[in-house]
Parts: structure tokens; C-alpha cells; sequence
């Protein structure tokens, strides 16, 4: 029930628990209170309170909170390091997810019952707190083992001495309906508020309704709901190894409605199938196959078979790109700037005709004029991803956009230079703000020397994209990442 408030109307029921089954082995908690105040078990983690999926929550958000962790990555380990599975893995990642993209208004209900700052509260309290505050807003948890297992969590944390303290915070709090709580704390501005029930920061929303243009009124609440729906998961059928229609078959899945390789999974574990450790298929949005397959399919005359991926970490791009290559009898050139992130797109490519190189994009160390075809990828604030990475959208600042532009630009440019005259340039971004799309492309327009083709001719059924000449995809209309992404075609020299 993460995309919105419950209705205190609603019937409420406490979640499935799973009992203790003793110590378990986890990463330590850290604790502002003396060492004689904390209680820590021997594998050293927080006591166990006989809540695996709570505990497991906890540490999480503990960790986004204090250590700058990602949800995405630490969860899925955690989970299975302790071994929770089934409805309590369900339980464990809709508390953890849900309490992460709700964070702002969380804090905000947490300050305004709460006699200190938030900055002054301890971490481990702050953590038990907003999970008790999320069951309280957004679930059908009852209000009493939403407040007693958040209280027991700071005692198991060594926070003896706050029990008192977040028990009056989440009784508080339960004493008045969710709802009520919006109107009250949501900021004066139509746009604020409409931000916040929907828990996303003004900014952003602001961002999007650029991005909607005129349509903004109608589709943005869409938007911003879609955006905190979580995602199902868009498998990729490498082309020459396994077709959708197979892969479908044997997973279980459902075939993408747009892109040819695309297979939708509803649920299970992807790593654990078989196909994707054998390497005939991978994760990958399919808005994001759709780019790569725009690149190679757009049209070049006389194409010598040189193909270059700009900003190719952590891989998906370029191993569905060198999956076609083989099949026409390309290459293609994957340049990473991050060493470790070069080494995820070896293990991508794997046996793929893909030469990865460790190097700026700026300035690759290519001739110019080298290639018959470029995917500029750029590093983006990934505003249309926040699905993906819960937390996200309450760490991500606007003044980083800025920076980020002349980056993109400078990238584009390059690419400019490294493709041949007649070759292609395909831009995109995992992002829908007007700063990082259209404007950078026409940027580079400006400059001369390229023309933009109809990019919508490269994505096949799917319609409501945008105006054109490019494409802008979202999840509330195409089930997509916020992708988008530009043809350019390089002139002659005049």
C-alpha cells in the first residue's frame, strides 16, 4: 500500500512474523550510546526482537540513513544472507522500499511530534521511527505492533533510553488520521502539495510537469504515482541466443508489448534463472533495449561496421548492442571511465565482438570520423529511474543538474567528432528534465553540422512518446523508465 495513504475506514491486520531462530550473522549497527547501554548479539548486529522481516528493514533503512547504502543492493543480500523468504521477504521489502520513498514526508510527521530535531535524534532511533511511522500512514498494520516493534527495535539497538521517547513519538502520531497529517504539513503551493502527498520533492515534480508540457495537468499526478509504483522486472532475450518467445516460455514471463528481445517477469529472483546465468538473456528495461536497437537499426550507407558505445558501465547497452553486432558482422567499441565499472561490462559482453576501453568520453583517445554509429548514454540525474532506487529522490539535489549539463554536452560533442559523416548519433538519458534532453540536443543542433532525425520511427507500437523529432518515454504510459532519447545523423563538411 506504499502508493498512498490508508483510509482509517480500512480493516487492518498485523503481518505474518517469523519466529526467533536464534543468532544470526549481519553487519553492525553502530550506536551513539555507551558501550554499556547497547545490545548487541555475538554475530554483531542488533538483538534480535523475533521480527526477522522488521529487523531486516531496520537495517536497512538504518543504512541508507547513516552510511549512504542503496536500498537495491543491500536488501536482496540481507534477505538472503538470513534466509527470508516468501511473505516475509514481501513484508520485509514493501516496509523497506516504501518507508525509503516516503522519507520526506515521514521526517516532516516525525518533526512535527517530535521535541528535537531530527538531526539531533540518534540513528537508530530515526530508523526505528520512520519504519513505525510508515506502518502507521501507509499500511493496514495495526497502530499497536506498529508502535510496540518499532520501540523494541530501538531497545534492541542499545537505545534504552529512547524507548520512552519513540513511544510517545509514534503514539503521537497514531492519534491522527494520515490524511489529516497531509493537509496539515503539505507546503502552501498547489504543485508543493500535489508533490507531497505523493511523496516527492517539489523540485522533481516541477521537473516532470516541464517534461508533460501542456499535457502536464492532466498526467502528472499520473506520473508522480507511477513513479513510486514498484517496477516489475524487464528481462532481455539476447538476439542470436534465445528469442522473447522462448524465454517467455521457459521463465514463465509475459513477451514486451514494444520491444522485440523484452520478456515482462512478475515476480521471482532473475539471477536464480538459468538463461540468465548462462548468459542468453540479462536484466534490462525495455525503454533502454529500445535504445539500443534504435542505433542499430537506424539507417547508414555504406556502414563499415564500427560501432562505439560512449558511456558503456555497467553494460546493458553494449552487450545487447555487441548481441547484434555479431549478427551483422560489427564491432563495437565499449568506453568506461570508471575501471570497476569497465570490468561489469566484460562480464556482460563476455564472448560478444566488444573491445572495452578505460577511458574519458571526452576524449576516448579515437581518431575522428571513426565510427558508423555512436550511443551517447550520458551519466543523467536519473530522475527517471527513482522507481528503482527508492531512496533516491530524497538524496538527489537540482543544483547537480547544472554540472551534469556540461558533461552531457561535452559528451555529445565528442561523439559529434568520433562518428563519420552520414554516420549516426544516438543521445539518451535515463532522465525526462528538459535540462538534460532537448536542451542539450539542441545545444549540439546549434552548433551545425548534424541534422535530427524522427526518432519515434525506432520504437516500433509504441505511440504517445512526445511531439517528436524525439522520444520521451514514462511509467505511467509505456511501463518504461522515464528513458529518452535523439537521433542525430552527422553532415558532410561543407
Amino acid at each position: 500500500m506504499s502508493g498512498g495513504f490508508r483510509s482509517r475506514a480500512q480493516g487492518r491486520r498485523e503481518q505474518p512474523r517469523e519466529q526467533p531462530r536464534g543468532q544470526q550473522s549481519g553487519q553492525q549497527s553502530a550506536s551513539n550510546a555507551p558501550k554499556s547501554q547497547r545490545r548487541y548479539s555475538v554475530k554483531g548486529r542488533p538483538a534480535s526482537i523475533g521480527d526477522a522481516p522488521r529487523e531486516a528493514a531496520f537495517e536497512v533503512v538504518l543504512r541508507v540513513g547513516r552510511d549512504g547504502a542503496f536500498a537495491n543492493l543491500t536488501l536482496p543480500g540481507l534477505l538472503k544472507e538470513r534466509r527470508i523468504k516468501g511473505r516475509d521477504a514481501a513484508f520485509a521489502t514493501e516496509l523497506t522500499y516504501g518507508t525509503l520513498r516516503s522519507l520526506g514526508v515521514l521526517d516532516a510527521v516525525i518533526a512535527e511530534n517530535s521535541s528535537r530535531p531530527l538531526d539531533q535524534i540518534a540513528p537508530e532511533v530515526l530508523a526505528a521511527l520512520r519504519l513505525g511511522a510508515y506502518q502507521l500512514l501507509y499500511t493496514r498494520v495495526e497502530d499497536h505492533a506498529a508502535v510496540d516493534t518499532s520501540v523494541r527495535l530501538v531497545e534492541a539497538a542499545g537505545q534504552e533510553r529512547a524507548k520512552g521517547f519513540a513511544n510517545g513519538v509514534l503514539r503521537s502520531i497514531s492519534r491522527t488520521p494520515a490524511e489529516a497529517w497531509i493537509e496539515r504539513l503539505a507546503p502552501p503551493t498547489e504543485l508543493g502539495a500535489l508533490a507531497f502527498r505523493h511523496a516527492h520533492p517539489e523540485w522533481i515534480a516541477a521537473s516532470f510537469a516541464a517534461a508533460l508540457g501542456e499535457r502536464a495537468e492532466a498526467e502528472l499526478e499520473a506520473a508522480l504515482e507511477a513513479d513510486s509504483a514498484r517496477p516489475i522486472v524487464h528481462l532481455v532475450a539476447r538476439p542470436g541466443e534465445i528469442t522473447a518467445e522462448e524465454l517467455a516460455l521457459t521463465t514463465g514471463g509475459e513477451e514486451g508489448a514494444y520491444s522485440p528481445y523484452a520478456v515482462y517477469l512478475q515476480e521471482g529472483d532473475p539471477g536464480q534463472l538459468q538463461e540468465v546465468r548462462d548468459g542468453l538473456a540479462g536484466v534490462q528495461d525495455e525503454g533502454s533495449q529500445l535504445i539500443a536497437r534504435a542505433l542499430a537499426e537506424v539507417p547508414v550507407e555504406a556502414d563499415q561496421g564500427r560501432w562505439l558505445d560512449l558511456c558503456a558501465g555497467p553494460g546493458g547497452k553494449a552487450a545487447l548492442l555487441g548481441s547484434l553486432a555479431a549478427i551483422d558482422g560489427a564491432t563495437v567499441d565499449a568506453v568506461e571511465v570508471a575501471p570497476h565499472r569497465a570490468e561489469l561490462i566484460r562480464g556482460a559482453v563476455r564472448d560478444l565482438p566488444v573491445r572495452v576501453k578505460v577511458a574519458d568520453g571526452r576524449d576516448p583517445g579515437f581518431p575522428e570520423a571513426s565510427f558508423d554509429r555512436v550511443l551517447v548514454d550520458a551519466p543523467c540525474s536519473g530522475l527517471g529511474a527513482l522507481r528503482r532506487r527508492p531512496e533516491a529522490r530524497w538524496v538527489k539535489r537540482e543544483g547537480d543538474i547544472a554540472e551534469l549539463n556540461q558533461l552531457q554536452a561535452e559528451l555529445l560533442d565528442s561523439a559529434v567528432r568520433l562518428a563519420r559523416p552520414g554516420g549516426v548519433v544516438v543521445y539518451s538519458t535515463c532522465s525526462p528534465d528538459v535540462r538534460e534532453t532537448r536542451g542539450i540536443v539542441d545545444k549540439q543542433k546549434a552548433l551545425g553540422g548534424v541534422e535530427e532525425l524522427d526518432a519515434r520511427e525506432y520504437v516500433g507500437a509504441m505511440a504517445d512518446v512526445g511531439a517528436g523529432p524525439s522520444v520521451q518515454m514514462w511509467p505511467h504510459r509505456h511501463g518504461t523508465d522515464a528513458m529518452f532519447f535523439a537521433v542525430l545523423r552527422k553532415l558532410p563538411a561543407s
